[in-house]
């Protein structure tokens, strides 16, 4: 009885992560995220049979489990998929796998060899790409990669740009590094990409408009959805951090 019953208690654990990051993934956590933790057997089947199963229908990218408990399972897969058949959607997806795993220096060359053609311009692979640079250090190749997709709207408030913010600052353009960081600045919103400008203005010898920053996001913390808070607690958390760095110098 007891093992049976671990069983059945992991299963379901296992089922409401599976839904909670596919959903995060997805962005629809707003819809769906505190349906999952309240009834989590319940909403984890609502939720897999309306945004999952449903979706097939539409032929929507299938979610894979052993993703989740097993990423370098996947990459393998995945690895099978490219070399049994050569597509860009399978180069794609091996890349993301690649890219989500640490594994950059791969994947920015599977990003690179796939990009030429008819998928020359493939917003997803260049913007995939930036932030592949940027890890690598290789920051003079994210600048004329961000010219070419910058007036994308969802170049905007992209991960790509806040590599490219970055980017501009490690190359020494301090000034445009900040204009691209106060573009990506939103109330109740991007809180990320505000948790970085604070940490750039850190570093530029400006913490008292870092306050400002971390303070902002934290006030806007308790005016958020139980949902909003969950899936930006890590910004919160780091803000807090920061604020305490800050108040320390300032004793000192």
């Amino acid at each position: 009885m007891f093992y049976g019953g671990g069983s059945y208690y992991y299963l379901i654990i296992g089922l409401q992560i599976f839904c909670a990051i596919h959903c995060l993934r997805r962005g629809t956590q707003g819809r769906w995220l505190w349906i999952i933790i309240v009834l989590p057997v319940l909403g984890s089947l609502i939720y897999i049979y309306q945004e999952i199963l449903s979706n097939r229908r539409f032929n929507a990218p299938k979610i894979n489990l052993g993703a989740v408990i097993n990423p370098g399972g996947n990459i393998k897969k995945l690895e099978d998929e490219v070399n049994f058949t050569d597509t860009f959607a399978n180069r794609m997806k091996l890349a993301d796998a690649y890219l989500a795993a640490g594994q950059t220096e791969k994947a920015a060359d599977l990003y690179k060899t796939s990009l030429t053609g008819a998928f020359a311009e493939n917003e997803h692979g260049l913007m995939h790409l930036m932030i592949a640079y940027y890890e690598l250090q290789q920051y003079e190749e994210v600048i004329p990669i961000a010219k070419k997709l910058y007036k994308i709207p969802q170049f905007a408030r992209s991960k790509a740009h806040l590599a490219y913010a970055m980017s501009l600052e490690e190359l020494g353009q301090v000034d445009e590094a900040e204009n691209e960081f106060k573009a990506m600045k939103g109330r109740y919103s991007y809180f990320e990409q505000r948790y970085q400008y604070g940490l750039f203005l850190m570093r530029n010898d400006r913490e008292a408009d870092a306050w400002t920053i971390f303070s902002d996001m934290l006030n806007e913390e308790q005016h958020l959805s139980q949902m909003e808070k969950r899936s930006n607690s890590k910004w919160f958390g780091l803000a807090k951090v920061e604020i305490k760095k800050i108040a320390a110098q300032q004793k000192a």
